[in-house]
């Protein structure tokens, strides 16, 4: 499996002037390839509907084509950047129309604060003790604050506002899955409650983006006053991204926290398959969505995870608030917190009753599970309805 280590580097002003260029210069060449592959596949699209091209069709251009014709007409700022850089840039090009014909968006050009990284894929880059030596560039002082584990594939140096980082994606052995799985967890996330167990446990979400609303709307306006091209917009603008950037490292501190908590505490993790770009369309939650970061959670709970050996499930999300444990359609709001089951008489925290379905859907131990539902009704009957308390 491939797994990342990502540590801070410190180029000195020489240095951030050179890794600047490289940026600007693999940015065009990315911009270039993918304007030459728009115009061919305009012309593509022309020989479909009229016969124009009676000397043949336009071929389409793929990466290979386009590496090598950057051979033969490299530019005088090509040339002071290594020659897998550029290679890797272009092979970014035809990842993206990739992607496309496999249902994500069209690619896009790229301006000048969207494009932050490049990619050294085989060679041209080498540490020593607490050093950085990168091809065409220099050596960097770099802080090597844990172990790089497994064989180094790939270096790739990234922007991130005015700071640099370096990122090395590496080989690792996979570890054994155990076959006997101990502990098991349905996981329901919300945005009352960003986690809530089977076990019936709650996490509250720490709403980093509302707790920096009032600063990041004062910094936006200020930003506004600014006059566009100016030295002090730019200033300005550096600023509000930093605001942005803190929000950001505190939610995947918090996340990184909680993920490898929960592959510590259970060998069995089950969360739903939600389609959280389908739920961002709802505008009255898509703040406090994004806010909660369910996907970044989960993500990252899987790839520990499977570091660690242990497994992720993720289930259908169908009906795991509409229905009760005992299978009874229970159809309720959002504004409704509690679950009522008119048939079995099973009153709880909805959050906590589809934490439990959440469960009972995993491959693993379901009769077991399911035992332990059946005996959360009982206790649930056994008791008067005044007594219930929502958790």
């Amino acid at each position: 499996m491939r797994k990342s280590f990502q540590f801070r580097i410190y180029p000195n002003k020489k240095q951030e002037v050179a890794l600047e260029r490289t940026l600007t210069t693999c940015r065009h060449l990315y911009n270039d390839a993918l304007a030459e592959r728009k115009r061919n596949a305009e012309l593509n699209r022309l020989q479909k509907s009229f016969d124009v091209f009676p000397w043949g069709y336009p071929e389409w251009i793929n990466y290979y084509d386009q590496a090598n014709e950057l051979t033969a007409t490299k530019t005088p700022y090509q040339k002071e950047i290594h020659a897998q850089v550029l290679q890797n840039t272009l092979k970014r090009v035809d990842r993206s129309f990739q992607n496309y014909f496999n249902g994500a968006g069209y690619p896009r050009f790229q301006g000048r604060n969207r494009y932050n990284s490049f990619t050294y894929p085989q060679a041209g880059y080498s540490i020593t003790d607490d050093k950085l030596t990168l091809s065409k560039i220099g050596t960097i002082k770099i802080i090597l604050h844990r172990e790089i584990e497994g064989k180094i594939k790939t270096c790739t140096i990234k922007r991130d506002v005015d700071q640099w980082y370096v990122s090395f994606s590496c080989e690792i052995d996979i570890p054994i899955i155990p076959t006997e799985i101990k502990t098991i967890t349905g996981i329901d996330v919300g945005l009352i409650s960003l986690m809530t167990f089977s076990n019936g446990e709650k996490i509250e979400p720490p709403k980093y983006l509302r707790a920096s609303e009032k600063r990041l709307a004062r910094e936006q306006i200020q930003l506004s006053k600014k006059k566009k091209g100016s030295e002090n917009r730019n200033k300005q603008r550096i600023i509000v991204a930093k605001v942005h950037q803190r929000i950001r490292f505190q939610r995947k501190d918090f996340n990184q926290k909680l993920s490898m908590n929960l592959v510590n505490n259970y060998d069995h993790v089950v969360f739903e398959k939600l389609q959280i770009q389908n739920m961002l369309k709802n505008h009255c939650l898509a703040k406090s969505i994004v806010d909660a970061s369910w996907s970044q959670l989960i993500d990252l709970t899987i790839y520990k995870a499977e570091y660690a050996g242990k497994i992720v499930e993720l289930v259908n999300p169908n009906g795991t608030s509409q229905t009760c444990i005992c299978g009874y359609p229970v159809p309720k709001d959002l504004s409704v917190r509690v679950h009522n089951c008119p048939n079995c008489g099973l009153v709880m925290d909805r959050d906590h009753v589809s934490a439990i379905i959440i469960k009972n859907r995993s491959t693993a131990g379901i009769a077991g599970i399911k035992a332990y539902g059946a005996t959360l009704i009982e206790e649930q009957r056994s008791r008067k309805p005044h007594s219930f308390s929502v958790r």
